[in-house]
């Protein structure tokens, strides 16, 4: 049990430290670790606890609470949760001091434009551990292409789009 606990703590330490751009960026890594490295849980419960994550209210990065209540309980919860979101907390109140007092020197743009790309491919490649996990990759990777273009350039309202992404995989099974 000690040695879970330690194993949760290095990995989301680390992990937080490294989410740039939100939770989404780490994912990939996250599945690796919990699935691949530790065997804390299969691809379909690391997809469960996400879906979960997700569907629940508050950040989600609060799936680093479930992968450690299936890793060690509730000891496993609460120590996943302060090591994922302890370090960035005292990282980001550090480096604001830092980057408010640099907003008007010639790096702070530049920094500024070459983090964005970084963010985003990270966050690519959280979605694409999740759709290796997936039975049906094809078919998600469908309906996930088509509800991203029905959000990005409709008006259609967001809920009604997951419900109909929703009621799709009900119908195929």
């Amino acid at each position: 049990m000690i040695t879970t606990l330690l194993q949760l703590a290095g990995l989301f330490a680390v992990l937080g430290l490294l989410s740039v751009g939100g939770g989404n960026a780490i994912l990939a890594d996250m599945q690796i670790a919990t699935v691949v490295t530790y065997h804390w849980m299969s691809d379909r419960e690391f997809l469960d606890i996400f879906a979960i994550s997700r569907a629940a209210p508050g950040p989600g990065t609060l799936v680093v609470a479930l992968i450690g209540l299936k890793a060690a309980g509730l000891a496993g919860a609460a120590v996943a949760f302060v090591a994922m979101l302890g370090p960035p907390f005292v990282l980001v109140h550090c480096g604001a001091r830092v980057w408010h007092h640099a907003r008007n020197t010639g790096w702070y743009g530049v920094l500024e434009q070459a983090l964005a790309p970084v963010a985003i491919g990270l966050s690519f490649a959280g979605g694409i551990s999740l759709l290796v996990g997936v039975p049906h990759a094809l078919l998600a990777l469908v309906i996930t292409a088509v509800a991203a273009v029905l959000l990005a350039w409709t008006e259609i309202h967001p809920v009604l789009v997951m419900a109909a992404a929703a009621v799709l995989f009900l119908v195929a099974g």
